[in-house]
């Protein structure tokens, strides 16, 4: 299992959203950490950078995988998380 590490910005992004988004994003973020197989394809490296993609329903996880920590760099809605990157 992989430690999961969350920026400031990942933080206030989960506590401002819906209660039941914010668990589930939570939750698929455990399941990959133990299984990344499990979530495959649903996870994408992206294009430029050193980050990849979780998708979870309309939301995304920019994270960035180094050893045995998830780092979790921004979650938002997919039309926003792309900008500023």
């Amino acid at each position: 299992m992989r430690k999961i590490s969350l920026s400031k910005q990942a933080a206030t992004a989960l506590q401002r959203m819906p209660q039941a988004d914010a668990k589930r994003i939570t939750s698929k973020l455990q399941q990959y950490s133990v299984d990344p197989a499990s979530l495959a394809n649903n996870v994408k490296k992206l294009q430029g950078v050193d980050l990849y993609r979780l998708r979870i329903g309309n939301w995304r996880v920019i994270f960035d995988e180094t050893g045995i920590v998830i780092d979790v760099v921004k979650i938002a809605l997919r039309g926003d998380v792309y900008k500023g990157m």
